[in-house]
């Protein structure tokens, strides 16, 4: 059961990954399009309405499903000039420690996306020129965000998995 849960996880985080690049080009055919548009506008041509909050909208969307990727491969900020020169039981607890961290800030992210979402809803706030409900891009954000959450918990249980292994193999050489 590890193991699948594991491969399922990594597996949801790299599609969540690719779906936040497919995003990525869309926006860039956006701006082209739009940018285009704006600059032949005397040849009949103009620019895309509401391009600023599409684009808004989708790189918001494609940060969130970059972050679950980034946790499994372990691609965060980190100082390993410093961490190199710990040895790798320290090293082990110290993974811990950051995957534990990064629960708690994805955690807290989930926590304000749900509330942000909530108060748009609210006060049915809506974009300036399409018009659509803002909550909108929360919502589909939300989502995205919790597999974020999962994924920083297993990396939690990952680490602790991979810290006994560590001392075992230190306290066995």
């Amino acid at each position: 059961m590890y193991q699948t849960l594991a491969g399922f996880l990594t597996g949801l985080s790299r599609l969540l990954a690719l779906t936040g690049g497919l995003l990525l080009l869309a926006v860039t055919v956006l701006v082209v399009l739009s940018v285009s548009g704006r600059a032949l506008v005397w040849a009949g041509l103009a620019p895309i309405p509401g391009d600023f909050e599409l684009v808004e909208a989708a790189t918001a969307l494609a940060v969130f499903c970059f972050m679950p990727w980034c946790q499994v491969r372990r691609a965060h900020v980190s100082v390993d000039a410093f961490v190199n020169f710990l040895g790798p039981r320290v090293d082990a607890v110290l993974s811990i420690v950051f995957n534990i961290l990064m629960t708690i800030v994805a955690g807290f992210i989930l926590w304000r996306l749900w509330a942000g979402m909530q108060d748009k809803m609210q006060y049915n706030e809506t974009t300036f020129i399409l018009q659509f409900p803002v909550w909108w891009g929360y919502a589909v954000c939300v989502p995205v965000a919790a597999v974020f959450v999962i994924v920083c918990a297993w990396s939690v249980v990952e680490s602790i998995a991979a810290a006994r292994s560590a001392y075992t193999v230190a306290e066995t050489g």
